[in-house]
């Protein structure tokens, strides 16, 4: 290489010195276009994130703390909280199983209708919830398909439990799923392979080996599964019957008492929905911070993935 670069009159690569990014300064009010940004950034947090949280917290102890306990400790209050609890966590734990199952199938196998599957996956991000719940409604309400059989063997879904569940797992399903598949696309699975080389077992490939390294991305995706789980309304409302002290979830039981005109309960429930968003947003936020190069590099294939595929 030295000597084709003598015979060439050029400068040898030894000799080269590295060209320097240089940074870009601002030109023409540079100075003050970044602090009018950063100003209108503010402007908007404070506006939409932070005015209403301050006025829901505001509201929900504006006839003090007696008040504000009496309404969260209202017997149907309290069914709503351990309802808007088991759903979440179900819906958690269904779709770690899917979004793992699903990952594992997309991200290792080459198959007809895989980008089918992929398709489907993202479908409840495209779907009005209202929908998914009224599609249940038509398939699993009396007069559905599926509504004589159902009712003939003592089974109910709609108005009850199980089409909650149903309804909230729809809306959550993209959440693991599209955490996972990427992730494990870019990481491969030479170890795997390896493992399987040496004699390990399906269990002892997925604990020792797989699950190590997706495990950030999957808590990742279980955050936002059940944040979003927590404060559905539009599926819950259509399949819920709206039935006091039964099938009210924290968010239709905010509706119900603000209807009622009980403002002050009403808005301490908000305020405790609100404060279990922003107990799972500062466990998103450390997560970020403490496994920032993984999770970004999670996003970045992520986006590279659906932009091959757009």
């Amino acid at each position: 290489m030295a000597a084709e670069a003598i015979a060439l009159n050029l400068p040898r690569p030894h000799l080269v010195r590295p060209h320097r990014r240089r940074s870009i300064q601002p030109v023409g009010g540079g100075v003050l276009l970044r602090w009018t940004l950063i100003a209108l950034a503010l402007f908007c947090v404070g506006l939409l994130l932070v005015l209403p949280l301050a006025s829901v917290l505001a509201q929900a102890f504006a006839a003090g703390w007696h008040t504000y306990l009496a309404a969260l400790v209202d017997p149907d209050t309290l069914s709503a909280i351990r309802l808007t609890l088991l759903v979440g966590l179900s819906a958690v734990a269904l779709n770690v199983v899917f979004g793992l199952a699903a990952a594992w199938c997309v991200a290792r196998f080459r198959f007809p209708g895989r980008n089918l599957l992929v398709t489907l996956i993202d479908l409840p991000f495209s779907v009005s919830p209202v929908i998914a719940g009224m599609v249940q409604v038509l398939l699993f309400g009396l007069h559905g398909p599926l509504g004589q059989w159902l009712r003939a063997h003592d089974i109910q879904i709609i108005f009850a439990l199980p089409g909650i569940l149903l309804a909230t797992v729809f809306v959550t399903l993209p959440f693991v799923a599209r955490e996972l598949i990427p992730l494990m696309e870019e990481q491969g699975a030479e170890e795997e392979e390896a493992a399987v080389s040496l004699g390990a077992s399906g269990w002892q490939i997925f604990f020792r080996v797989t699950l190590p390294k997706i495990r950030w991305g999957l808590l990742y995706g279980v955050l936002l599964c059940n944040a979003r789980a927590m404060g559905e309304f539009g599926a819950v409302s259509v399949v819920s019957g709206h039935i006091r002290g039964a099938t009210n979830t924290m968010p239709l039981q905010v509706e119900i008492l603000f209807n009622d005109y009980q403002i002050e309960a009403a808005f301490a429930v908000a305020s405790l929905l609100a404060l279990l968003a922003l107990v799972t947003l500062v466990a998103k936020l450390a997560l970020e911070w403490r496994y920032a190069d993984e999770l970004a590099a999670t996003h970045r294939v992520r986006g590279q993935v659906n932009g091959g595929r757009r």
